[in-house]
């Protein structure tokens, strides 16, 4: 694979992002938003017929990028936008403090960011690319101060999945680039944490 740079998603970036996830907005006309918006409001803009299918999830993710907000990272081939992780202070996703599944078992920990959620496009896929988006996204948590950095990946048990079950990650690729996975007290679902500072 060519040398690939890894950007924020700076306002600037916004039409590369949407260029990339292409007008079925990346998994099902998500945008990268299940996590920003609560289930209803999501599954709201996922299940309307056309053109507003997923209309009010590309707002959210075009609002906070041309807000300034840093929704996540790109990363580009040349001047291509080729892949997406979506990494932000773990507050900013109000899907888990509302999950039964991932809700913080410490939701007053200062400083966790969460990775949420990884895309690339098809012909990307099995090249590492994935790996280099996890390594960029803890490099760029670790600089904007974050002191921990949390992640929800599936276990494939070492196999492969479909990548829309495993938009998240697998628990082998945060466990490569040294999380530790535990399951979560309530659901069991793997959750990966890294600490990016000493204490």
């Amino acid at each position: 694979m060519p040398i690939v740079s890894i950007e924020p998603a700076t306002p600037d970036r916004w039409d590369d992002l949407e260029r990339m996830f292409g007008p079925t907005g990346a998994y099902g006309h998500c945008w990268c938003a299940f996590f920003r918006r609560r289930a209803k409001d999501f599954t709201a803009s996922t299940s309307c017929p056309p053109p507003e299918r997923g209309r009010d999830n590309r707002e959210t993710l075009r609002r906070l990028t041309l807000d300034g907000r840093i929704p996540g990272l790109i990363a580009y081939d040349g001047t291509e936008p080729c892949g997406w992780v979506s990494v932000a202070p773990r507050e900013e996703f109000i899907r888990l403090s509302r999950s039964r599944a991932l809700r913080p078992v410490d939701p007053d920990e200062p400083g966790v960011w969460s990775v949420v959620c990884f895309w690339l496009p098809p012909r990307r896929r099995k090249h590492g690319l994935g790996t280099r988006l996890l390594d960029a996204a803890i490099e760029y948590a670790r600089a904007e101060g974050g002191s921990v950095l949390e992640g929800y990946p599936v276990d494939t048990a070492g196999g492969r999945a479909p990548s829309a079950e495993v938009y998240t990650g697998s628990v082998r690729m945060f466990q490569k680039a040294g999380f530790s996975c535990a399951p979560h007290p309530v659901s069991e679902r793997p959750v990966a944490r890294l600490r990016l500072k000493d204490d």
